[in-house]
Formats: structure tokens, sequence, C-alpha cells
């Protein structure tokens, strides 16, 4: 497919249309291309034609909560074009609306034949990734079903049911066979000179097990009206900066995002939530380390996220030992997915505990979030699943064994398991080793020691345990002490990225160095020092801090954890140098980021390559970054608290 793809985005719901409005199905690439609703493609094609041909894109789609253009019939410079088609598209909570206006420009009668070709393959979206793996899936059974106003797909396997409804209004004059399984819906449309005739096609799809009532909007208008009252809504109340108005618009823009992530999670009791979702298109489901992130960069601005996704993820925190899922009791959920592969198995990902970090963060959340509005209620609630998450962190997590917390890498799942989970992210300095065995990563024994002392801080004040939060706030000096004598690398006067199994240093200097000052695991003698090693142009691109610095053998612009430059760990490192009262490097470090929000509409994308800034420009893609990402979407309001908007 040459179109690009543009997102768009609503809940646990996105569609990726071409620059012409269609779907074409095909698979491959950096992005999925389809209507997908909980993990499944419930349009996997959706193509106009116009009089038996694919019109031409007079103006192409542009980004937005809809998807507008405008196609014309084929024909050349003598023959002006005899009508005007203007398509506009929205998704909302498992539905997908078209206005199709159809604009006569001759001076007499005409008659035009439109036809949509429609179908639903139901492919789950691990299907669609470029990983080279195949599913076995027996007994696969699919219906076709014509309707008076359009037409049903349905997908059956075993106990697994999906259905997609597509209809329109005008009805269809026919629902054709096409020879491939998809459905075509044609109209002949008789125009008066000059007039103009109007189609909506609505599309409702029923993931299985979703037994909701499924209401598809009336129009691509009226989702947009939805989306703005939701926008205003997570708006309302904060106070944006003055003295800076691009940091303003990038804290708008993130937060109208955000509104759009939201997707349905369940507590503890039952309850209905809505949480941050990662990110569209590959991640629109509750990950642990990502919703907890997002909502932290929040909390001192809209602190409902954070208390939804601590119910979310008490709910489906680990009770039992269990190996395919590397679940362990008190352990904090990584990823959560509802389709197919999950269900049966054939993917770890249904509840995957792959993460050695989210554990920890889940605590460093529940203490901020205490902390900040006062809510003791909510500490008081979950204090049964603090207290298992600590249990965890001593246990299985490694802390009392090994003195740190300690992954290994999973078969079937995630190698590391760490934020950098990309295979051969903990590495040595020239990229010669992969961390191998047991894996101690630096970041993760930052978000340890916060943990226990915002836990302790908790059981003293808010569960009247003095004795435990002794323990715990000892555990945290201990820690603390333990790292500065076994990660810091006196000859780089830096903290090594990890310990391998066997306590050797991987020696790359890496930006997890600046999560250890926003933990505060650092003296502040190293603290200080780490922060203005950050700020080296090495490590420093002019957009923000790379991932790794560059130099090193393992260093690659184009890599997605060796060179790259992300917005939410910069956002990290910024709160960090702030702490250590580095405000000026800070400020260097939340002026880049703002920049590049600026170079793409306010947005900051999930992550950029690590080319350096230079004479200016804008920032390279990084070319499979998510469009929409959540931690990304939060990091200004980090900025925001750690610099201020002067």
């Amino acid at each position: 497919m040459t179109d690009r793809h543009h997102l768009l985005v609503r809940g646990a719901t996105f569609a990726a249309v071409g620059d012409g409005g269609d779907i074409s199905g095909v698979r491959g690439g950096n992005a999925p291309d389809g209507l997908f609703v909980r993990d499944a493609r419930h349009l996997s094609r959706w193509q106009l034609t116009v009089d038996g041909a694919m019109p031409e894109r007079l103006a192409p789609v542009v980004d937005g909560d809809t998807a507008r253009c405008v196609l014309v019939p084929r024909g050349g410079r003598q023959e002006p074009p005899a009508y005007t088609l203007f398509r506009e598209q929205a998704v909302s909570d498992s539905a997908f609306v078209e206005s199709l206006r159809v604009t006569s420009n001759r001076p007499v009668p005409t008659t035009v034949r439109i036809a949509v070709t429609a179908d639903a393959d139901f492919t789950d979206q691990f299907e669609l990734r470029s990983d080279f793996r195949t599913y076995a899936k027996s007994g696969v059974v699919r219906g076709r079903e014509v309707l008076d106003d359009g037409v049903e797909f349905t997908y059956r396997r075993g106990e697994w049911r999906s259905c997609t409804t597509v209809t329109a209004e005008p009805a269809p004059d026919a629902v054709e066979e096409t020879g491939t399984g998809a459905r075509r819906l044609v109209w002949a449309l008789d125009l008066e000179p000059h007039a103009s005739v109007e189609l909506t096609l609505r599309v409702m799809a029923r993931p299985h097990g979703d037994r909701r009532a499924v209401r598809v909007p009336r129009s691509p208008a009226a989702v947009s009206e939805q989306l703005r009252a939701a926008e205003a809504e997570f708006v309302e109340g904060v106070a944006f900066p003055t003295g800076w108005p691009e940091l303003a618009a990038a804290c708008a823009r993130g937060l109208a995002d955000l509104a759009a992530l939201q997707v349905p999670a369940t507590g503890p009791d039952g309850e209905t939530l809505r949480v941050p979702a990662a990110g569209a298109p590959w991640f629109l489901t509750l990950l642990g380390r990502d919703a907890l992130l997002t909502s932290l960069f929040t909390l001192p601005y809209r602190p409902e996220p954070a208390a939804a996704t601590l119910l979310a993820l008490a709910a489906a925190q680990a009770t039992e030992v269990g190996a395919d899922a590397v679940a362990q009791p008190g352990k904090i959920v990584h990823e959560v997915r509802h389709g197919e592969l999950a269900h049966f198995g054939q993917v770890p990902y249904g509840r995957y505990y792959g993460s050695v970090d989210a554990t920890p963060l889940f605590l460093v959340l529940l203490g901020a979030y205490v902390e900040q509005t006062g809510d003791v209620t909510l500490a008081r609630r979950l204090e049964p699943h603090a207290r298992a998450a600590v249990g965890w962190m001593l246990d299985h997590g490694g802390l009392t064994s090994r003195g740190y917390l300690v992954y290994r890498a999973d078969q079937g799942g995630l190698a590391n398991q760490n934020w950098k989970d990309s295979p051969g992210a903990i590495c040595s300095a020239d990229g010669s080793r992969p961390a191998n065995g047991p894996v101690m990563a630096a970041g993760a024994q930052g978000y340890a020691y916060d943990a226990l002392r915002r836990t302790a801080a908790l059981a003293r004040t808010v569960w009247e345990d003095e004795v435990y939060g002794a323990l715990l706030a000892q555990a945290a000096g201990d820690l603390r002490d333990r790292f500065q004598r076994d990660f810091w690398m006196p000859e780089q006067s830096f903290p090594a990225l990890a310990l391998d199994g066997e306590g050797r240093q991987v020696d790359a200097l890496a930006s997890d160095a600046g999560h250890l000052l926003w933990s505060g695991l650092l003296d502040k003698e190293y603290g200080e020092l780490v922060g203005r090693r950050l700020l080296e142009p090495d490590f420093f691109s002019g957009w923000g801090v790379r991932t790794l610095a560059a130099g090193q053998g393992a260093y690659h612009p184009l890599s997605y954890h060796r060179g790259s430059v992300w917005p939410h760990d910069n956002a990290l490192i910024t709160l960090g140098l702030a702490r250590y009262g580095l405000h000026d490097e800070a400020r260097v470090v939340a002026v880049g980021l703002v920049d590049a929000a600026g170079a793409s509409g306010h947005r900051l994308p999930e992550v950029i390559a690590g080319y350096g800034r230079g004479g200016g420009g804008e920032p390279v893609p990084y070319p499979h970054a998510c469009v929409r990402e959540s931690r990304a979407a939060a990091a200004p309001l980090a900025l925001l608290t750690a610099v201020g908007g002067a």
C-alpha cells in the first residue's frame, strides 16, 4: 500500500485509513490497515469506486480526529470531472461511520454508480506484525448475510464469536458478491444539475465477549462533538503556563490525546474503569508500566487516571505462579490482551507479567497519589495489594536473595523486562555482549528504592504499622548503599546500565541513569555528575537525551533503545534533574522536547531518531513509532512540573 496511514482513535477502537479513505487489507509495513476493536480487525477492506473505477485524490486525508478527503473521477485537463466526492470518516467505541457527499459539476441531470467493497477478516493484531510468525486456526467458520440495508460478517472458532455489521442510509440498491468473500454495496444515484446526494455508512463491531449495547453515531460530525466534549472534560481545570505558550500547547495536545486513549478496565470489585492505553496502533490496551508512568505524569493536574490505574492493576495482580505468563504472587501485570490468540493461549499476553518494574511503579504511584491528593481511602483499600507487591519485590523479585530486582529472559515472551524491552537493549558499550542470565537493570533498582520509601511512609501514616514501615525504610537504605557500591563505574563517573547474572557491570552509558535521579537513588555528588553528563553532546541530541550515548559501538540513531530519543524517558530525566537542583539542565532538556513537539503539531511521538539537531531542521521520525502514545502525551505535563511554565 502506497498510501500513508491515518489513525482515528477512540478508546479501544482505532481505524487506519489511506489518503483516499480506503482500507486495502494489505499485510506488512509499519502500521496495520483496517478497523480494529479489542485486538481484532473488524474491517479488512473498505474501498470506494465510482462508475467502476477508483477515484483520484483531489485533497488527501489530513491528520485529525476525523478523516476528510476530496475525490474526483479520473480524467484529463480537457475533461473536467463530472462530480466531486467529499468523504469524511470517524470512529467511536466499537464503531466506524462515514459520510459520503456526491456533488454534480454538470448543468444537466446525471447518474453516478457508487460502490463500497467491504470485508471483515477478524485477523488478530498479532498476526499482522512483521515478525514472520504464523498461528494455526482450525475449525474457523465465516459467514456473510445480506441485510435490507447492508451486510453482516460473522466469525466463529470454537466458543469464540465475532461480528461486524455494515449498514447504509439510504439502503444500497444491491449487495453483490465479489468472488473473494468481500461484499460490494452498490447505489445508482440520480443527480440533478449541480445538486448533491449524501450517503451515510455505519459499521458496528461486536468483539467476542463484549455484550454492551453499541450505538453507532449518526455522522462523523456527531463523533467530533463527542470527542470535543471528552477533551474539554479532560482539560477542564488544568492551568496551562502563560509564559511559555509552546509548552502550554503541548500540554493541551497531550491531554486531548489522553482523552481519546482511555480504554475500559475492571476494578477489584468488578467496577468499570477507564485507564490510559499504551498507544496506537499496536498497544491500544492496558500496559502496566505505561499506564503507571502516564498516571504519574498527569497526577498533579488530573488525578483520576491514577486512581483508575491503581484499581485496574490491583484487580489484575497475580495471586499464584504461572510459568507461561511469568506470573508470581503479588506481581503487577505487564500487558492485558483481549484477542483471539490470547484467548486460546497462542500468545501469552492475555494477562502477561513479564515486567520487572511495573510492581515497584505501582507502589510509587500509590504513595504519590496519597501525597498529592490526601486521599487515604484508596491506600487503605489497596493495602493488601500493596503489601503483596512488596512481598513480590522481596521474594520472587530478588531483593532478598540477590539484593536487587532481577529478571530472566522469557522464551515465549520478552527477553528484556525493563522499559528497554527490545532484544539486545541491555548490552555492553561496544555492543558485543548482551546481558546474559539473570539481569539486574539499573532503572528498576531506582523504582524499587522509591517504592520501599513511599510504602514505608504509607505504613506509618495510613496503615499505622510502625514496625513494617521501619523494615521497609531499612530495606530502602540498604539497597541504596549496595547500588552505589556495585553499579558505579569510577572510570566513567557513571552508573552501569545493569549487572549480569555473574554480577558483572554491563557498561553501556545509557539514559536509564536519569531515572535514578528521578527515584533519588544516588547521593547528591553522584547525582550531579550524572545529570551534567547527560547534557554532554554525545547524550543530548538537541531534541532530548539519547537512550545510549553516541560514540559507543552499540549506538545506532535508528535503534529502538540503543540511540533513539524517547519523550517519556526524557520527562523522567527532567524531573530527576530538577530533583537534584540542576534546573538549568532540566530546562535545556524541556526546551528540546517542546521544540520537537512544535515540529509535529505540538504532539510528541512515542520515540524519535537520535540524530543531532544540527543547524535547526526538524527531528527525524523513528519509523515504527506509535503515532499516539500515552506516556509521550503526558510528558509535557511532567516538563511543566519539573521546570514550570516561565
